[in-house]
């Protein structure tokens, strides 16, 4: 077929065409050697169409070559490398255009409160645990962050997780502030904070400065979204019924070698016993502290795992309200993280 009926069948344009036969992505089927004429095959297509929807996402000519000539699964991972490559760079550019329209500002900063680097490294990554990318609730993916006179609190949550540390500041915070931080942004400023002796907080118009001395500042967004209402649960949790204390390292080596998507906690007497929905399994008895009503309660792994791990100190406190109702996991002897974790119903997990 002509180049012009194939430049139609295919949506790249005539001049298009003659660049890809140039390059030696799409060689014409014929070239009438007289007039120069190209002629396209019917087969070629698809090819065509391919190649054409690999530059509409910007794939570099070297990439289309290497993706046109690739079978279907080197294609697919040439796709998911191209794609991640973009998605990096345009997380890059959104940091980079926060940090420049702040300095556009010329305001000064709203001192927040200093904090430890180290210290505060540990929170921010405990608590980010908490969150997931969600589509259409932005907001999960973020970490809030609230200071008042006497303390700062990181929060987060995932709806399945609820995590909340408390930090005291080395200089009292001199008024309030509340704000939900990027939680990429902070991941990506952890490392620096981490390093950093003092670090100081500042509040600028859609983001917060993370000031540390004798280093680079690292510059955070805020998210617009409405963070859920996590005062409110709390304030309606029922009471407790049931309280185990429990090894981490213990609990932790159970969780990684017990079988299964879904796990059960038995609670009673002076134990923790651990079954999964796989009645053949004999399960893990863990000697345990406890105190009030017998219990069982089954929890997806992913949730209950992470809310363990990233718990302070070599022993738990499990308050638990029913077999319905969240479970609270905290240090048993510093209560400045706590993490609930919601459980399943238990007709879910057999």
């Amino acid at each position: 077929m002509p180049i012009g009926v194939f430049a139609r069948r295919s949506g790249l344009t005539s001049s298009a065409l003659r660049f890809y036969a140039d390059s030696g992505l799409l060689p014409p089927a014929e070239v009438d050697p007289v007039t120069g004429y190209r002629y396209y095959g019917a087969d070629q297509v698809v090819r065509a169409t391919v190649l054409r929807r690999l530059r509409e996402i910007a794939m570099p000519l070297a990439a289309v070559e290497a993706v046109l000539a690739a079978g279907a699964d080197e294609a697919s991972r040439l796709l998911d490398e191209h794609v991640a490559k973009i998605v990096g760079d345009a997380a890059v550019a959104l940091q980079k255009a926060a940090v420049i329209k702040a300095a556009l500002g010329n305001m000064p900063g709203l001192p927040i409160a200093a904090l430890k680097g180290p210290v505060l490294a540990d929170a921010v990554e405990q608590v980010l645990t908490a969150t997931a990318y969600e589509p259409g609730m932005p907001v999960l993916a973020g970490l809030r962050i609230e200071a008042n006179h006497e303390a700062v609190t990181l929060t987060a949550t995932d709806r399945y997780r609820f995590s909340i540390r408390t930090l005291v500041p080395t200089e009292p915070p001199g008024q309030t502030w509340a704000g939900t931080v990027n939680g990429d942004d902070l991941r990506a400023a952890v490392a620096e904070i981490r390093r950093s002796t003092l670090v100081r907080l500042e509040a600028v118009p859609h983001g917060i400065w993370f000031r540390v001395a004798e280093r680079e500042d690292r510059h955070c967004r805020l998210l617009s979204e409405e963070f859920p209402d996590h005062r409110l649960m709390l304030a309606s949790l029922g009471k407790v019924t049931t309280r185990a204390t429990v090894s981490k390292d213990l609990l932790l080596r159970a969780l990684e070698e017990h079988p299964g998507e879904r796990i059960a906690l038995h609670i009673a007497d002076h134990g923790v016993h651990i079954r999964s929905a796989d009645d053949g399994h004999p399960g893990i008895s863990l000697p345990a502290t406890v105190t009030g009503e017998s219990l069982q309660i089954w929890f997806e792994l992913t949730t209950l795992y992470p809310a363990v791990s990233t718990a302070i100190g070599p022993d738990l406190m499990l308050d638990l309200r029913g077999n319905n109702q969240p479970v609270t996991i905290r240090s048993a002897d510093r209560g400045d993280l706590t993490t609930l974790a919601m459980p399943i119903k238990p007709d879910h997990a057999i």
